[in-house]
């Protein structure tokens, strides 16, 4: 453990870090536009970011092997390379196949980053002082979702979206420099090997669930491409965590899980990724295709939401070291639940300052439970059991996001096609429908937009649903005690291991 934590180099793993988060804030706004300009469905468009988490979820159930193989240095820069150059790809993108490419080519760079971060923050600090460090990381961090929807929108109205990543380019390149001159080693190195088998059958495992789940959308549930991928992807898992089970010297260590509170940080941490990831995505189609308002104004409407994020999450840092995380989970969750609800019955006239006001309550509620459910969890590993348990958190978060995504953009696709036909055939029997081309193509433009309300309402419906089961959860969570507080008997660390699932609520 440093006595004295390494800030500078902190510093220079944030920024990097920040950087690949504010690229991937800056697209959600921008979607509407990148399915105009290559005239793709939601259900194609959502590749952009599923495609990314996909990426991330195959590259961090190994980031464990590379943070214990590799030193930092080596392996930021390596990072901070290859999103460069998927950003570069991005920018001269001449058809969305490539721009997909492209995007999944930063995530494999910044797959390694936030799991890197976490490490180094983790051995940089001592357990106690661990919820206010975490705290300024989640300032630090969501300061790109503050900045990226309004950002984007502003440029989105004004120039071409290749303009977002021509923006992130320089500051990526900044990045590297400076590591190159600063960067250095703090976290232990050992020899271990990767077992490729392993990460054949994770590739397979987390790829064929994430295709599967976001091809539904556009093929249907009852294409063999869709059940056939989630069952292959399904069986690989299954296989992966068997053999994971059995190694001496695992690539991804389950046997965490057998600390109850990381257990249940990661099951609350899923059903929580899946909430909030479809609100990121839906709120933004509701606005622009529903409402019709610019993505600018889009970004505005979003940003006191990120900025109350950004300022709670120190205040929320400093109130887990004092008090734990049972009780701000609770209220957090309680007003996810209720907003979440509230946005599941908007209309088509609702009011842009409501929309507002909602959507901020609702990440205020959020930011009280993520970074502190993490961290408890975490507090009850022991040191070398870090890298595994950041990588299982960072690679259950991407992958149920990207499912939860494809599944309510889904749940959405579906509910707005049915909408649809009915409002067809209902303006048909009421003998409604005009004979005026003009008023065709306007009456046609209104049952859309009564037809994806009707699909958004729906699964803002689903995924409350999905935050009260969240919210039940957190009621089990039990508060980890710091190994100081352990050690004052001179216990032994094998007491210590032992007594790590002591509680105090």
């Amino acid at each position: 453990m440093h006595e004295k934590p390494p800030y500078g180099m902190i510093s220079i793993l944030f920024f990097g870090a920040f950087v690949a988060l504010l690229n991937n804030t800056l697209l959600n706004i921008a979607l509407p536009s990148i399915m105009t300009e290559f005239s793709v469905k939601p259900s194609q468009a959502q590749w952009l970011t599923t495609g990314y988490m996909l990426v991330n979820g195959i590259m961090i159930p190994a980031s464990a092997f590379f943070i214990q193989k590799f030193t930092n240095r080596k392996l930021f820069i390596t990072a901070m390379i290859l999103f460069t150059l998927g950003t570069a790809a991005a920018i001269f993108a001449p058809n969305f196949g490539l721009l997909v490419a492209a995007r999944m080519l930063q995530a494999s760079g910044s797959a390694l980053m936030m799991p890197l971060l976490m490490n180094v923050m983790l051995a940089a600090f001592p357990i106690e002082k661990r919820g206010t460090a975490m705290g300024v990381f989640g300032l630090v961090m969501f300061t790109a979702p503050a900045i990226g929807p309004t950002l984007s929108g502003w440029i989105v109205e004004h120039y071409s979206w290749r303009t977002l990543f021509v923006i992130i380019l320089p500051f990526a390149i900044i990045t590297i420099i400076f590591a190159l001159f600063k960067f250095r080693n703090i976290t232990p190195n050992r020899e271990v090997s990767l077992d490729f088998f392993s990460l054949v059958l994770s590739s397979i495992g987390f790829g064929g669930l994430l295709y599967g789940f976001s091809s539904a959308g556009d093929q249907g549930w009852d294409a063999p491409i869709v059940y056939g991928t989630i069952i292959i992807g399904a069986i690989s898992l299954i296989a992966f965590i068997v053999r994971q089970l059995k190694m001496k010297d695992p690539m991804l260590d389950f046997r965490i899980y057998k600390h109850p509170m990381f257990a249940l940080a990661s099951a609350i941490s899923i059903v929580l990724s899946i909430a909030m990831f479809s609100g990121m995505i839906l709120t933004p189609l509701y606005v622009q295709e529903v409402r019709g308002i610019s993505p600018f104004h889009s970004g505005i409407l979003m940003l006191p939401g990120a900025i109350v994020m950004g300022i709670m999450s120190p205040i929320t840092g400093r109130l887990f070291d004092k008090y734990g995380a049972r009780t701000l989970a609770i209220t957090g969750l309680a007003i996810t639940v209720v907003t979440t609800f509230y946005l599941s019955r908007l209309s088509v006239d609702s009011g842009y300052y409501y929309l507002m006001m909602i959507y901020t309550v609702r990440m205020f509620g959020m930011s009280m439970v993520t970074m502190p459910i993490m961290t408890n969890g975490l507090n009850q590993l022991p040191m070398h059991s870090n890298p595994h348990g950041t990588a299982m958190n960072n690679t259950l978060q991407q992958v149920s996001g990207a499912i939860g995504s494809a599944l309510l953009l889904t749940v959405m696709t579906k509910r707005m096609e049915k909408s649809g036909a009915e409002l067809a055939q209902s303006a048909a029997a009421a003998g409604q429908l005009p004979t005026d081309p003009a008023a065709i193509a306007t009456m046609q433009e209104e049952l859309g937009k009564q037809a994806m309300l009707d699909g958004i309402n729906f699964s803002f419906f689903v995924a409350t649903i999905i935050a009260i089961v969240a919210l039940i959860m957190t009621f089990f969570v039990k508060r980890v005690m710091p190994p100081k507080f352990k050690t004052e008997n001179n216990a032994t660390e094998e007491n210590m291991e032992q007594n790590k699932g002591t509680a105090q609520d």
